[in-house]
């Protein structure tokens, strides 16, 4: 049986078109967009430890984290019993950054007997191949600037900063940061990064069982309403949620959409 830590978005809905028989977990304020009728678990992140034990006796024993998910915050009046040896170490790794502590979820949802599968394992069709998508041409200036955020994508990771970054022209405009793509893009509504390309692909070094980056038609607009002209992903590390619908925005928009080998 599979159950779903699941969170924001719409990439949940897409495993569950796969997968409809499985049990959503739900995190308390993380509300999950999922099918009517649709089996649910609300838990909090002070009863990890509970939910579980409530999965392994459900016969839970594969579990997909999929969706995005704030960090939480911990309110130690609410941690009961079979979460709190879980709570040293679940602090330590969230005081490291995001890769740590989704580093550390991971590894104590494997010691407690589960599987963990992949959102793009389940779904393959949701990794795109290299090549064009849609109808607008990706230039010569957008490749050049797609191997120039490449470079700072790479330097990103080093920090555990983000996912992805703005090029323009050679400068990087924007990065992301723990607020995530779409508020990165809504902060370059004023016009600075006009023409410029969004870059978007895994951390190097990356589990990419989990957190595995996504656009959908939401970041199309996004990157409208900054004035972007191009999109480059990574060829097998970005999942493109509502493929026709994304390509058919990025058309309307006049953005070009390249999934990069």
């Amino acid at each position: 049986m599979l159950a779903l830590l699941a969170g924001t978005g719409a990439l949940p809905g897409a495993i569950l078109a796969e997968r409809p028989e499985a049990l959503v977990c739900e995190m308390a304020g993380v509300p999950v967009t999922a099918p009517k009728g649709t089996e649910r678990l609300d838990y909090r992140i002070e009863t990890l430890g509970t939910l579980l034990e409530d999965l392994r006796a459900r016969g839970v024993t594969e579990i997909c984290l999929a969706g995005a998910m704030s960090r939480p915050q911990v309110d130690p009046s609410r941690i009961d019993a079979a979460t709190a040896p879980l709570v040293p170490r679940l602090m330590a790794a969230m005081g490291q950054g995001d890769d740590a502590t989704l580093r550390a979820v991971m590894a104590l949802l494997e010691e407690q007997g589960f599987v963990l599968r992949a959102a793009h394992e389940i779904a393959p069709t949701l990794l795109p191949n290299a090549g064009l998508m849609g109808a607008v041409p990706f230039t010569g200036a957008h490749a050049a600037d797609a191997r120039r955020a490449w470079a700072v994508h790479r330097a990103m990771a080093k920090a555990d900063v983000g996912q992805a970054c703005v090029v323009r022209d050679g400068l990087c405009i924007s990065v992301e940061a723990l607020p995530g793509t779409d508020w990165m893009l809504a902060s370059l509504a004023g016009g600075e990064a006009k023409g410029g390309l969004l870059y978007k692909a895994p951390k190097p070094g990356q589990d990419r069982r989990a957190d595995l980056p996504v656009i959908g038609p939401g970041t199309i607009a996004g990157a409208a309403r900054a004035g972007l002209g191009a999109i480059a992903i990574e060829v097998g590390g970005v999942m493109v949620l509502e493929r026709a619908a994304t390509i058919a925005a990025a058309d309307r928009h006049g953005i070009a959409l390249m999934v990069q080998a």
